[in-house]
């Protein structure tokens, strides 16, 4: 997983609520792709008209706003199916950042797992972001122009994402302890180790 400490860029306002995993990327994408192809499927529910050809009416297909490492959004992002695959999508698409008041809670939990930041901010903060953000994990502030914003993260998550760890990388940051652990457990209980 790459590590996520600081990011600028362009912000998209895809400013609705419960955007769900399905507008995200469709079912039969996660069958026919693999994940790291998934980005040009992103919000193809919003991006493409039903004739395939791109609604110019969507931010994402807006300069400067196509290609934007960073999402704003409303509440209840990542509603819906519990879909792993949506955050893959926004990281193949290249968002590594969703600003929004609330997120689905297994959306928000894949997130972590992938290397995707989710911020929780309140609308009324969102709404003074301007075109250029910078989210900056290692202080937790979000900042555009004049405006800046503190959040929250749990501090483990927080830890997990600037060093790019997954669960199970985090977990073999204790092999020492966990080898210990068992070596010890061998002397006083042989016989669950099998000889």
């Amino acid at each position: 997983m790459d590590k996520f400490t600081m990011l600028s860029g362009v912000a998209a306002p895809l400013l609705r609520s419960n955007i769900d995993t399905d507008t995200v990327i469709r079912i039969e994408r996660l069958t026919q792709n693999a994940r790291q192809d998934l980005g040009p499927y992103a919000f193809e529910a919003l991006r493409f008209r039903p004739d395939g050809s791109e609604d110019p009416a969507c931010v994402l297909n807006q300069a400067p706003f196509r290609g934007a490492p960073i999402v704003l959004a409303g509440e209840n992002f990542g509603c819906g199916s519990s879909r792993e695959g949506a955050v893959w999508a926004l990281i193949a698409a290249g968002i590594r950042c969703v600003i929004a008041e609330s997120f689905g809670d297994i959306f928000y939990n894949n997130c972590f797992q992938n290397g995707l930041l989710p911020v929780r901010l309140p609308a009324n903060e969102i709404a003074m972001l301007g075109q250029a953000v910078e989210v900056d994990l290692e202080k937790q502030r979000v900042s555009s122009g004049s405006h800046a914003f503190p959040f929250d993260i749990e501090p483990i998550r927080r830890e997990a994402l600037l060093e790019g760890l997954d669960e199970i990388s985090r977990t073999m940051k204790s092999a020492a302890v966990i080898a210990q652990w068992e070596e010890n457990d061998r002397v006083q209980r042989p016989w669950i180790w099998g000889g």
